[in-house]
């Protein structure tokens, strides 16, 4: 179950991929979603491989879209599909310079986590401090 934290405006949520490798081969990887109100458009996927962590950020509304419809063009792409067992997942493909992944996640899990990241920020009131940014990216003079 995801962990919803309105005062601090972050939402995280373990789920298991169940991954598929150019064999065909299907194997489940523990990941974890973050979304933080300081960075309204990002979602972090990390994955937890025996050599560490991986992060990947993507557009909310992209997770938020393909729930239901076939989103992305560019290295995030996520789509809806049913398991063998005809239960409703989230197709996610990741595609990089060195390589390509693709998962499935239980749509509920996802459902759930992008439910939380709502409540927190609603769609269409994400607002970036720019000058918070700025102070971030350039040192004080």
């Amino acid at each position: 179950m995801g962990e919803s934290h309105p005062l601090t405006g972050t939402v995280t949520q373990d789920i298991i991929l169940d991954c598929v490798d150019l064999s065909g081969t299907t194997r489940q990887l523990e990941a974890a979603l973050a979304y933080d109100a300081q960075d309204p458009f990002a979602v972090t996927m990390t994955f937890k491989t025996r050599s560490g962590d991986v992060p990947w950020v993507f557009h909310r509304e992209l997770l938020l879209n393909g729930m239901s419809d076939p989103a992305g063009e560019g290295d995030v792409r996520i789509s809806p599909s049913l398991d063998f067992d005809g239960r409703a997942v989230t197709v996610i493909e990741l595609q990089s310079n060195t390589g390509s992944f693709v998962a499935q996640a239980r749509t509920p899990e996802i459902y759930e986590f992008v439910t939380g990241t709502l409540s927190i920020v609603p769609l269409g009131s994400e607002v970036i401090d720019v000058d918070k940014m700025i102070d971030t990216l350039l040192p004080s003079i």
